[in-house]
């Protein structure tokens, strides 16, 4: 089951039964299966279709304390140190054989339960959420689970929910609320939740733009570090028509020696799909609303663009990797 994006918290009526609200976390969705008659050992199973187990040795290790036949749906995260980080999920999710173990060490990974959608070879799908979450507490308690095994806080106080959003999603690793319906059952497939990611204002360098000078469709955006270097931090999603010919009207081309020529650029984080960009001048200052996930201090949603920031220059921007302000209000 999947969730659809919103900008602000649904009224209560809004789904069956009066909603829950969990935190999101920012990690990769995953299924996981305990042993069944059917099945010899753990899978986990990513939203792409990938059988992901063996990249994650630690969790195989600790299932032997969960029970048969059980299904549960959740987020895989991982530490870095004593904070999630993304990028070591990254790099856990792409080992294997003897780094696979070593990163297991390093870097270890947790199951953040939220649903559950077997137990004891029952299938729960037509029961009601309270009822799977009932089942979910339940089987935590009764076996006595520990990391790795976590259970995702969930309230049903709506101040507690904007608590959550405003000051948890200032923790690496946690971007927003997840809100279901007490009452709806669980249908693969359709986007019957909904899910906020808590978003920021700041600001990026126009290096480059999608479409053409007089009509650009979005625009990609960087920053420079301490030497210099100009980084892309983000890309836009698509223009608005106004604003579209408000920026074609402060465009420059690019003049030699940019600092992105020969740059190859892909149609979305983690994409190889080639992305036609015009490059450029670096000259313009771009207000932007973003989220909170970002990897390697670049953003990995696409930005909404808000406005020209014609009071700023380019050196005015904050550096390469340092975060964005939050949002008044």
């Amino acid at each position: 089951m999947l969730a659809q994006a919103r900008d602000r918290l649904p009224p209560p009526g809004a789904l069956p039964g009066g909603l829950v609200f969990q935190p999101k976390f920012d990690g990769y969705r995953a299924l996981l299966f305990t042993p069944s008659p059917a099945l010899g050992s753990m899978i986990l199973h990513s939203r792409r279709g990938a059988f992901i187990q063996g990249r994650f040795p630690d969790l195989g290790q600790a299932a032997g304390k969960l029970p048969d036949g059980l299904v549960l749906d959740g987020e895989l995260v991982a530490w870095d140190g004593e904070q999630l980080s993304f990028e070591a999920l990254q790099r856990r999710a792409a080992s294997s054989g003897r780094t696979a173990v070593r990163l297991a060490e390093e870097l270890p990974a947790h199951f953040i339960a939220f649903d559950v959608l077997q137990a004891g070879s029952q299938e729960l799908l037509r029961e009601p959420y309270a009822r799977r979450r009932q089942k979910l507490e339940g089987l935590f308690s009764e076996h006595g689970l520990i990391a790795p095994w976590t259970l995702c806080p969930e309230t049903s106080d709506v101040r507690t929910a904007q608590e959550w959003l405003a000051s948890w999603t200032q923790v690496p690793g946690l971007e927003g609320l997840v809100i279901r319906g007490r009452d709806q059952r669980y249908l693969p497939g359709v986007r019957g939740w909904y899910k906020i990611r808590r978003r920021n204002t700041t600001e990026g360098i126009v290096g480059a733009i999608t479409g053409t000078l007089p009509r650009p469709q979005s625009l990609l955006m960087g920053r420079y570090d301490q030497d210099g270097a100009l980084h892309l931090v983000a890309r836009s999603t698509q223009l608005p028509p106004e604003s579209a010919r408000r920026v074609a009207g402060r465009l420059t081309a690019a003049r030699p020696g940019h600092p992105w020529e020969g740059l190859r650029f892909t149609t979305s984080w983690a994409s190889r799909t080639p992305l036609d960009v015009v490059l450029v001048e670096p000259a313009l200052v771009a207000e932007i609303d973003v989220d909170t996930a970002q990897d390697r201090g670049a953003w990995r949603h696409q930005v909404r663009f808000i406005r020209l920031r014609e009071d700023m220059a380019p050196q005015d921007v904050a550096a390469f990797g340092e975060g964005a302000m939050p949002a008044a209000g």
